[in-house]
């Protein structure tokens, strides 16, 4: 990943107040419903007396706290869209909440789209009711305004416009075409068709510096192209949907063009690693797109890489419980997000870099950071999140808060779409491989696989 363009974006949105898709938020909602309780009044001949023994807090059950999770997290991007059908912004999906009003970001919109989907399954809404939000929703991309295909990173919440100056983003757009290509393969019809007319109207090559066959990363209007997907990092979903084009299709030697840097942490063992090492990059990609089979051209397994990943992060927290606060064995997964000095993209752990410097600790955690991997450590993700559970500040309307930090005594005001995404998304891919089982079907997804030279090992 370029240390230059990630830099620039920490700085924009630190100035700006609102997170980034991690290189990568509409009316307020109605009041939580509070449930009625009726008082059973004793009979008369009854006699209370006081208890000397406290009654135990009853401990839930891991079902019901992934339950929490995930219908908070559905909520949100349920409640945070722009509803007003008369809207040009219509459909779109905060990028945070309560801040950043009026904001939306393409990527929230690309995981709220899958949260629908997940939605219909599990009985928060109907099959109607998300046929229409998502119909509405195509409309709305189909109108906005676009450069070669790819949209802005941030757009006003209300008038679809490009907001902050922000930079057009193909990492962004990509995660966004994974909620557009999902929902035309749930729903079929016109929603596939429009999903479709969204994705072929993307012009894949020409976000590729051919004299290095690297994509760069962002593309400012007043500047130009900036940075580079040099590194390993979240962008295979990028790779895959270039190479499975039929309008602009990328040649595979941009997917061979990034840095693969093995190390391992500990005595685990070596796996190739993103530059700040925050665990998300070993996850979004994996949201939609079943890996666990599939080995490229030269032999790697990218699930298998993200377990070790995932495994590199538990044992470091396991090895700083003692000298921290927050992190340890039930709070780990260090990743992108909000914390006491504002949003930082460089939380991380080691192994980061070349030589475990680049990277930020600071005892501040957020859930998604363990939910997010728990295909990959399902135990202890689930260890995680019955910790979180217990920490009343860190819960809220939308499932768990953004990130908190017990040596600070710091607890997240807001939360993020793409954490809620991931973390909704994973969960319910953990339950019963539900995402996977739409997006592996879809014709974009098994042509850029097959494409990119990956093989398919186990049947």
């Amino acid at each position: 990943m370029s240390k230059f363009l990630l830099l620039c974006l920490i700085a924009a949105v630190a100035a700006a107040g609102c997170a980034p898709a991690r290189m990568t938020p509409s009316p307020a909602p109605p009041p939580e419903a509070t449930p009625s309780v009726i008082p059973i009044s004793p009979t008369p001949t009854e006699t209370l007396m006081p208890s000397l023994t406290p009654t135990p807090t009853p401990v839930p059950s891991i079902d019901e706290v992934i339950e929490y999770e995930m219908k908070g997290s559905f909520d949100f991007f349920w409640e945070q869209a722009n509803t007003d059908a008369g809207s040009p912004g219509y459909g779109l999906i905060r990028d945070r909440y309560p801040g950043g009003e009026g904001i939306a970001s393409i990527a929230s919109v690309g995981f709220g789209l899958t949260a629908y989907l997940i939605g219909v399954e599990k009985g928060y809404i109907t099959y109607q009711q998300a046929y229409e939000r998502v119909n509405g929703t195509l409309d709305t991309l189909l109108s906005l305004e676009r450069v070669e295909g790819f949209y802005y990173h941030f757009l006003n919440i209300r008038t679809g416009k490009r907001a902050w100056n922000s930079e057009v983003s193909n990492i962004d757009t990509a995660i966004l075409m994974m909620g557009v290509l999902s929902a035309g393969e749930y729903f079929g019809g016109e929603i596939a068709e429009k999903a479709r007319r969204i994705y072929d109207g993307i012009n894949w090559r020409w976000f590729v510096d051919e004299n290095r066959d690297l994509f760069y990363m962002g593309y400012v209007p007043e500047k130009g192209f900036e940075g580079y997907w040099d590194f390993y990092a979240e962008q295979l979903m990028l790779f895959i949907l270039a190479a499975g084009s039929d309008t602009s299709p990328i040649d595979p030697a941009v997917y061979d063009a990034f840095t693969r840097h093995y190390v391992k942490y500990g005595d685990g063992q070596p796996f190739i690693h993103s530059w700040f090492n925050s665990i998300f990059t070993y996850q979004f990609s994996h949201a939609w797109i079943d890996f666990r089979d599939y080995v490229d051209r030269d032999g790697v397994n990218w699930f298998d890489n993200s377990v070790e990943a995932s495994l590199a992060h538990y044992n470091y927290a396991v090895r700083m419980q003692d000298k921290f606060q927050t992190i340890g064995p039930n709070a780990w997964g260090l990743t992108a997000c909000d914390g006491p000095d504002g949003y930082d993209g460089r939380y991380g752990a080691p192994p980061s870099g070349y030589d475990n410097t680049v990277h930020r600790v600071d005892d501040t955690v957020p859930p998604a950071g363990a939910i997010g991997s728990i295909v990959f450590l399902p135990e202890q993700a689930k260890q995680a999140m019955l910790n979180y559970y217990s920490i009343e500040r860190l819960k809220g309307r939308y499932g768990f808060k953004d990130a908190y930090n017990l040596s600070k005594n710091w607890f997240a005001s807001d939360v993020i779409g793409i954490d809620k995404g991931i973390s909704l998304l994973m969960l319910a891919n953990d339950q019963n491989d539900f995402v996977y089982s739409v997006m592996m079907k879809n014709e974009v997804i098994q042509k850029g696989l097959q494409r990119l030279g990956f093989d398919r090992v186990k049947e």
